[in-house]
């Protein structure tokens, strides 16, 4: 290959691996169409007209969440949504994901359960459902000491390359994944 195109390619791949611009990175999502004209009544200077305007629109809001047509959630709702949904491959709805809330993370990066019941997949591999209804399978092939049992504590931690590793009654770690 010439030496030009070497440094061709080099300067295709660095413009690539470069940062957008902060114009062309996805914004954040515009508010609700509701929400916005909630929230606009609040520039009206006639006192009558605005309190009109927000009676107007707190109607009209919660219409719309009475019909499902708008969800209004707190941070405390999303944090036990994200536990419930460990593990679990979603889309990125952003509603759920994003962690700019007092420092927290990306989701949830642990959880701690009880397991409720145990059972043996193919080749012996551990099946294990929890408290919360949620079952994880085992997906490497270490033996655990102490084989598990209902009652016991997991602990379950996100790992390399979107994997997951639980520790079952403190014992070594074994790799596993998501049933439902």
């Amino acid at each position: 290959m010439h030496y030009g195109h070497r440094i061709a390619i080099a300067a295709s791949a660095l413009a690539l691996a470069a940062p957008l611009p902060a114009a062309a990175q996805e914004k954040d999502p515009p508010r609700s169409a509701a929400l916005k004209k909630l929230v606009d009544c609040r520039s009206i200077g006639d006192a009558a007209e605005r309190l009109a305007c927000f009676d107007r629109e707190v109607a009209a809001v919660d219409a719309a969440e009475a019909a499902n047509k708008l969800v209004v959630v707190d941070r405390e709702q999303i944090r036990k949504t994200r536990r419930t949904l460990f593990g679990l491959a979603l889309p990125d709805l952003g509603i759920f994901g994003g962690g700019d809330d007092e420092g927290e993370e990306e989701g949830v990066s642990r959880i701690e359960s009880t397991i409720k019941n145990v059972t043996r997949g193919s080749y012996g591999r551990w099946i294990m459902t929890l408290e919360d209804g949620a079952v994880w399978a085992q997906t490497d092939d270490r033996n655990l000491p102490r084989w598990p049992k209902a009652g016991q504590p997991i602990v379950i931690k996100r790992a390399a390359l979107g994997s997951f590793m639980a520790n079952v009654n403190e014992q070594n770690g074994i790799r596993v994944e998501r049933l439902r």
